[in-house]
């Protein structure tokens, strides 16, 4: 049964979330925004009509988020009255404020988000590190545990580009994860992960330790503005490989392209090597190419100015891209995050898409320095 204390902590939260998202000056924004979709040729020009409504559409979702969350903590409290009348058990009233309280967290963690791109999907790539068939088989397990992950929470994927193992499992993955602030929960993913376990592929079932190393990138959609210069982009086309029918093998669907990046804040020179083989579509898979092109360029401005904010706060604790983040070891049932030292000891949950916690414990740690940046 719930406390007078939790239940007055939960009212104090909500109304703290009140305060943080300013959900008064919220509600008199989405009408003026709205009134401007009024005029006779709001419609003329798509794009913007388009970004318009996407800007009403993300508007509401505080408010309507909010006003649901104070209509379950008016439930809450309803049925302690009503406990007292016998028309709901113990029971009952604990399973409410559970849900309450899940609903409460999701809100707090979501209004962490805070930078622009958090709110993007995000392109997720994968690579195994040195050790064989080991290092490709802990590839293969992370690309199924970001799978599963996306799946939990109705995000849309598609695999850009796959490169198998040699025994078993890949050599790498790129996989686009579609939806709502995939970008803002996942950017906590990047960097190499560790595994220890007792492997199926050696033969004294020798404990061994592998390493994958996980990228992550804003996915860009076309509110995005990101300069792409035709002149600095070349294509090579090649025949996918894999199942799928005789036109897998025999039309040149996969697509290879190749962009010139000159650094314009260092003036380095860089080649960007991009292969898709997602679809048996020659013209989209260049078109699936080019949008990851985009990201891979938003990605790098982005990193620029977090290096540069990074320069003024020196003092502050730096998350390094491609860092040690976190060890899976198996036979002790134990998974840690060593930024953030949340472990867990259910190994079979993470591995079957359950990183919600330490999600959740990243941006506790870090969201709010990183939404100064």
């Amino acid at each position: 049964m719930i406390t007078g204390d939790q239940l007055k902590d939960i009212e104090k939260r909500v109304q703290d979330l009140n305060r943080y998202l300013d959900i008064e000056s919220k509600k008199i924004e989405v009408e003026e925004e709205e009134l401007r979709t009024h005029v006779a040729d709001f419609w003329d020009d798509r794009e913007k009509a388009e970004a318009q409504m996407r800007k009403i559409k993300g508007i509401h979702f505080w408010i309507d988020a909010y006003t649901a969350l104070e209509k379950q903590v008016d439930e809450l409290k309803l049925s302690m009255d009503f406990l007292k009348e016998g028309l709901v058990t113990e029971e009952e009233i604990d399973a409410t404020y559970e849900r309450t309280l899940e609903e409460v967290e999701k809100l707090e963690l979501r209004n962490m988000l805070r930078r622009e791109e958090d709110k993007l999907g995000v392109v997720l790539k994968i690579n195994s590190g040195a050790g064989g068939t080991e290092s490709q088989d802990w590839a293969s397990m992370l690309m199924r545990m970001y799978l599963r992950y996306a799946e939990r929470h109705g995000y849309k994927t598609s695999i850009a580009q796959l490169l198998d193992g040699d025994e078993a499992g890949i050599k790498s993955v790129t996989i686009n994860i579609e939806g709502d602030y995939a970008y803002g929960f996942l950017k906590s993913e990047n960097g190499v992960h560790r595994l220890v376990r007792v492997s199926p592929y050696n033969a004294q079932g020798k404990r061994m330790t592998s390493f994958a190393s996980v990228f992550v990138t804003p996915l860009v959609d076309d509110s995005i503005e990101v300069v792409v210069e035709p002149a600095r982009v070349s294509w090579d086309t090649f025949r996918s490989g894999g199942a799928g029918g005789q036109n897998v093998n025999k039309v040149e669907s996969g697509v290879r392209l190749r962009y010139q990046y000159t650094d314009p804040y260092t003036g380095e020179e860089e080649e960007i090597l991009i292969e898709n083989t997602e679809t048996r579509d020659q013209p989209k898979n260049k078109e699936n190419a080019m949008r990851q092109l985009r990201s891979i360029l938003y990605d790098k401005e982005l990193k620029h100015r977090m290096e540069e904010q990074a320069k003024v706060e020196a003092g502050k604790k730096k998350i390094e891209w491609g860092s040690q983040i976190r060890s899976y070891v198996f036979d002790d049932r134990r998974v840690k995050d060593h930024r953030t030292n949340f472990q867990t000891s259910d190994v079979n949950a993470v591995m079957d898409g359950g990183i919600d916690g330490f999600i959740k414990a990243y941006l506790m740690e870090f969201a709010a320095s990183d939404a100064e940046k």
